[in-house]
């Protein structure tokens, strides 16, 4: 897929890097960024080359959400079609996020607002710059959550501070965001490309069908109980151990060598 105005697009490495670039706009998302957004995370989750995405923005923003000029637009012309992008670009986007076979790292580079802090939650691992922010913004004009932040927020901050944060949104820096939960590592804002496309690099090079099931297994027990996490995991765990990846480490292990992972 080629860069389009909004989103570009690269492989290198066997790492799919996606970025947001309307830096003059923070990254909103009006409807063919969206579109090409839902496009690249489509290519890179099909695409046999690629074994794990880094998903980040140009300029101070990382995403600021819906593009609120563009929606004033569409409710002034009423009939609901306003909101139908939460079922047709929203929901798809998050699935395709947090269902990829692939590990995704998002290389939080500024403002993570609305739809644009679900994407980032969606995610598996967060780089933040520090001078990024986090806000769910939604009750600031009038919405509750989408983008998955009712499923992902309490799951990493428990639910009482996710229902704080939605109730009344506010900004969260980079450190108060480590402490939550909410960012695995912050960076100095020089280093966030330099860092997180080396962590993105590292799960390309890893096992694949491994970080598929790790990603798996964890959703699943979100929903689930001990027993039937427990079932999954050994069905996740054949799966794993028939991959190409598990037989070459374990030769490796007892030749003394360091394994290397093809992705199979």
């Amino acid at each position: 897929m080629a860069d389009t105005d909004t989103v570009r697009y690269d492989v290198t490495d066997q790492l799919a890097t996606i970025t947001l670039d309307r830096p003059g706009a923070m990254n909103a998302l009006d409807i063919a960024t969206k579109e090409a957004l839902r496009a690249a995370l489509h290519r890179a989750a099909e695409d046999p080359e690629v074994r794990a995405v880094l998903l980040t923005g140009s300029g101070r923003a990382f995403c600021v959400g819906q593009d609120l000029k563009e929606h004033i637009g569409e409710l002034s012309q009423g009939g609901g079609s306003a909101l139908n992008t939460v079922a047709v670009h929203y929901n798809p986007i998050v699935n395709a996020i947090a269902e990829m076979r692939k590990p995704v790292v998002a290389g939080v580079n500024g403002v993570a607002a609305g739809a644009g802090m679900g994407f980032a939650l969606a995610a598996d691992y967060r780089v933040v710059a520090e001078s990024a922010t986090f806000t769910t913004a939604f009750a600031g004009i009038a919405l509750t959550a989408d983008s998955g932040l009712s499923w992902t927020l309490p799951r990493l901050i428990g639910a009482g501070r996710a229902a704080d944060l939605l109730l009344f949104p506010r900004k969260i820096d980079a450190r108060e965001a480590e402490r939550l939960g909410i960012a695995q590592q912050v960076v100095a804002d020089e280093e966030l490309a330099a860092v997180s496309t080396e962590v993105a690099r590292r799960l390309a090079a890893g096992p694949t069908v491994a970080y598929a099931a790790i990603k798996e297994s964890l959703a699943h027990a979100a929903g689930h109980t001990l027993a039937e996490s427990l079932e999954r995991e050994g069905e996740l765990q054949v799966r794993a151990g028939d991959s190409e990846d598990h037989h070459a480490a374990v030769a490796a292990f007892v030749a003394k060598e360091k394994p290397v992972f093809r992705g199979r």
